[in-house]
C-alpha cells in the first residue's frame, strides 16, 4: 500500500509531461506538414520545379536510357 502513494504521484507527473511535450509540439510545428516528407524522397533534389515525373509521363522523358538499362 505505500507504493502506491509513490507511483500514483509519478504516473501523473509523467503523463503531465507527456500532454506538455504534446502540445509544445503542436505548438511549435511538428505536425504541420505529414505528407511533404513523404512525398519528397519521390522527387530528386536537383530537380527543383518536379518536372522530371512529368516529362517522363508525357514522353519527352529519358526514354532513350531506361532502353540502355534494360540490356
Amino acid at each position: 500500500m505505500p507504493a502506491l502513494y509513490i507511483m500514483i504521484p509519478v504516473a501523473l507527473l509523467i503523463v503531465a509531461v507527456a500532454i506538455y511535450v504534446f502540445f509544445w509540439a503542436v505548438d511549435s510545428g511538428q505536425y504541420d506538414d505529414l505528407d511533404g516528407p513523404a512525398h519528397s524522397i519521390l522527387f530528386d533534389d536537383l530537380d527543383a520545379g518536379h518536372q522530371a515525373g512529368v516529362d517522363e509521363a508525357s514522353g519527352k522523358g529519358k526514354a532513350d536510357d531506361r532502353e540502355d538499362d534494360f540490356k
